[in-house]
């Protein structure tokens, strides 16, 4: 029997798409963990909550998704700087950002998801776009929209959060304020400010990943779950803070896991991809692109 070619170029395909999906759902955590050195276990909720307003965006005043997700974007920037003034003050100038810090996290998590099931229920909300039943063809190469709109967005996203880290003064705090609190003060920067718009970032960037998601797949409250793994072993496995590295990791999962699902079945794809990242770490624990 002639090996399916075809099969395994479009699992390589949406692998890569998928993969871009996943580099946008851990781009925030990327910013929180591995720059700022906190453990928001809460972020895949403020996807989910991202998910929500493009969801009542999109059903009530007909915007595109990923269009509503910019207009909020500021709304979820004032409230990832609100969250770590609440964090800092209560906890990290206090020294409790380990257990009590990730209670608070915790706390977050299960708030969100309580609140968006009393509002909205456990039933699945989606989103309607005239590009999401479209599906270019090239060959036997598919291409559905529904995850090459998702994957340019995202790729868009981390190369302007990639060029803001490299080139402008506050991009350098933020990677250097976990490193170096007191260089940082030295050169008259506040490390909580910095903390704090850096973690308003990270939030920011849950708007945006809330809309892919439900372009991806229609959304329900406790949905977020399934990411709180995926996104932290993303992010160690590209290493911690690097953006090139987490894009890397994030396709190289989602490769895994499409090939896997395409060839054994789904229900092997999160151990297999799991197994692949231990692996990984095993070779290079400092990450794909982390420091040794």
């Amino acid at each position: 029997m002639d090996f399916p070619v075809d099969l395994l170029v479009n699992a390589l395909v949406s692998g890569l798409l998928l993969g871009g999906f996943y580099a946008a759902v851990t781009i925030g955590v990327s910013i929180s963990f591995g720059m700022l050195d906190i453990v928001n276990i809460a972020h895949p909720a403020f996807i989910i909550l991202g998910s929500y307003i493009a969801y009542i965006a999109n059903s009530v005043l007909g915007l595109d998704p990923i269009l509503a997700s910019i207009l909020v974007l500021p709304g979820f920037y004032l409230l990832g700087m609100a969250i770590y003034h609440i964090y800092d003050v209560s906890f990290e100038r206090r020294g409790d950002t380990s257990i009590r810090g990730l209670a608070f996290f915790f706390g977050l998590l299960f708030i969100a998801e309580v609140t968006l099931v009393l509002v909205f229920g456990v039933d699945y909300r989606l989103v309607e776009a005239r590009y999401l039943g479209t599906t270019l063809h090239f060959g036997f190469i598919d291409l559905p929209m529904r995850l090459v709109v998702p994957f340019l967005v995202s790729i868009i996203m981390l190369v302007g959060l990639q060029l803001f880290m490299a080139r402008t003064f506050i991009g350098r705090a933020i990677q250097a304020v976990a490193q170096d609190p007191l260089a940082l003060r030295l050169m008259a920067a506040n490390p909580s400010q910095i903390k704090r718009i850096a973690f308003g970032m990270s939030i920011a960037t849950a708007s945006i990943a809330g809309a892919i998601l439900i372009i991806i797949q229609p959304v329900e409250p406790s949905i977020g779950r399934e990411y709180i793994g995926r996104v932290f072993a993303i992010c160690v496995m590209g290493g911690l803070g690097s953006f090139p590295g987490m894009l890397a990791a994030a396709v190289l999962l989602g490769v895994v896991e499409s090939i896997t699902s395409t060839f054994y079945g789904p229900s092997w794809s999160p151990a297999v991809a799991f197994g692949f990242l231990l692996l990984t770490l095993a070779v290079r624990p400092s990450g794909i692109f982390g420091r040794a």
